[in-house]
């Protein structure tokens, strides 16, 4: 196996695969089969899910919502897709652990880094809900801070696209895919693949971002045991 210990990152908006709105159980079903694969052969997965596919707080806010009221509807999106993933997960025999920023204690245990990592350690694979329990940061920013937290090797950015393009591959049929860049290089390119604040929670905690196609089958697999699935951004 490539790494040991593991952070995957998946949007809200991957749960909703073609619909506008909401959960989609046969992707559900897809990542929980792909995630299982991961975690019954020994490596340890810790998941951040996001919560865009129920409600955003930053479009929220754009239309005149309170943008910490709005973070925090966006927060409890995120636990909604959270506990769903772990349903889809348990059906297929994957011991799984909820953990949430916010506390809500009747569905979720609350974040506690010692029990996370003990969790991980025991073959569990754990999911972070509620973001970092904070407003005003996304939950990339709660990727980078949880991998730091629990000493993952490296974050999987799992996106609709296979890996980090100069512009925009929907747009432009000749954007070319980078296969390895560096932090810096992704800021002062502006390349959006995860926000500022976490790119710079990487950098200084030295955590790798591998950016892949979580739709391709196998491919988290196949991230696992090291291949060149995408894009690989690190310090050098």
């Amino acid at each position: 196996m490539g790494y040991k210990r593991i952070l995957l990152k998946l949007s809200g908006e991957a749960l909703m695969g073609t619909q506008e709105y909401g959960i989609a159980p046969d992707i559900v079903r897809h990542i929980a089969e792909e995630i299982a694969q991961v975690a019954t052969s020994g490596v340890e997965l810790a998941v951040v899910v996001g919560g865009g596919n129920i409600f955003r707080g930053v479009k929220a806010a754009a239309k005149g919502m309170d943008r910490a009221t709005a973070d925090y509807i966006g927060m409890l999106a995120t636990v909604m897709n959270a506990l769903t993933l772990q349903d889809a997960l348990e059906h297929l025999g994957i011991v799984t652990r909820v953990q949430t920023a916010i506390a809500m204690q009747e569905v979720a245990e609350p974040y506690i880094r010692r029990r996370a990592i003990r969790h991980l350690e025991k073959g569990r694979v754990v999911i972070f809900g509620a973001g970092s329990g904070n407003p005003f940061f996304t939950t990339d920013t709660t990727a980078a801070l949880r991998a730091a937290e629990i000493d993952a090797e490296v974050i999987f950015k799992a996106t609709k696209v296979d890996g980090v393009y100069d512009s925009d591959p929907m747009l432009n049929r000749d954007a070319i895919r980078y296969q390895h860049l560096n932090y810096s290089e992704m800021l002062a390119r502006d390349l959006r693949v995860m926000d500022a604040t976490a790119i710079a929670l990487c950098r200084e905690n030295k955590i790798p971002i591998l950016v892949f196609n979580l739709f391709e089958r196998g491919n988290i697999w196949r991230a696992t045991c090291g291949e060149n699935v995408g894009t690989l951004v690190t310090t050098g």
